[in-house]
């Protein structure tokens, strides 16, 4: 596998939580970073200026994948804008919490739409410049636990992060011969606006019933993506990170269930 590819990075739904994180950790890896957002550009500049900081170059864009085809453009207009493309990190995401037997055909795909067609088409832009270079790149597809457990209330973001995971696969095979690799990372509950937390700092005890009984750091996620994306990681492709605090070993439906960390006693 190439070493040698662009030192660009795109995160998307780089605004907040993990997407800001990655960004920074990639920044201080030395990639220039394209970093994309959908309503929260104040978050987004927030982001580039973190960058700036530590000395890379940023570049901003709006990105809404409700529409994912005009919104993959965005992957080459920063490409454009940057020279190139290295990596690509599929960050952006969004859920429900409604039941499937009540949920509206359009909102089963507005999520789908978000969640693995954008990813989809993110990914075929960046792999198509990164094949086209002849130097080779990363591409790692934020999961979650749920692309194998599944959750009450959010059918469609398991369906799409299951979707997700065997893309990343498929992509991997395809990919390797020309020096990329695939991977993906699957979060558990992070402290994350996404999860209602606003990025606030993980509170040590406050999951009884998680092996690891807090919340995740976004940073915590954010090292794993960094990791990935690096020419460290050439030997891996086509696998999945867990970054969950242990908590695929209890079930995450039951784990949050739990009001006591009784169950450690066996």
């Amino acid at each position: 596998m190439s070493d040698a590819y662009d030192q660009v990075a795109i995160v998307t739904g780089a605004d907040s939580g993990i997407g800001k994180a990655t960004a920074v950790a990639l920044a201080e890896q030395g990639f220039d970073v394209g970093i994309t957002y959908h309503r929260d550009r104040e978050g987004a500049e927030d982001t580039a200026a973190q960058v700036r900081g530590l000395g890379q170059v940023p570049a901003v864009r709006r990105h809404d994948l409700t529409d994912p085809e005009r919104a993959s453009a965005v992957v080459d207009e920063l490409a454009e804008e940057l020279g190139g493309v290295g990596v690509l990190v599929n960050n952006a995401g969004t859920g429900t919490s409604e039941p499937l037997l009540e949920m509206g055909y359009e909102r089963w795909r507005s999520v789908l739409a978000v969640d693995l067609d954008g990813a989809f088409l993110c990914a075929q832009r960046a792999a198509r410049r990164m094949v086209a270079s002849g130097r080779g790149g990363r591409i790692v597809n934020v999961t979650s636990v749920h692309e194998e457990y599944p959750r009450v209330g959010a059918g469609p973001y398991c369906a799409a992060k299951g979707g997700l995971r065997m893309l990343s696969r498929v992509l991997a095979l395809e990919l390797a011969e020309h020096g990329i690799t695939v991977n993906s990372v699957a979060p558990g509950e992070i402290a994350t606006p996404m999860t209602g937390q606003e990025d606030l700092p993980p509170q040590p005890g406050t999951r009884p019933g998680y092996p690891v009984p807090r919340p995740g750091d976004a940073r915590e996620v954010a090292a794993v993506v960094a990791f990935l994306a690096s020419p460290s990681s050439s030997y891996v492709t086509g696998t999945t990170v867990f970054v969950d605090g242990g908590l695929g070993l209890m079930g995450p439906q039951a784990a949050g269930a739990l009001d006591s960390g009784g169950w450690r006693t066996g």
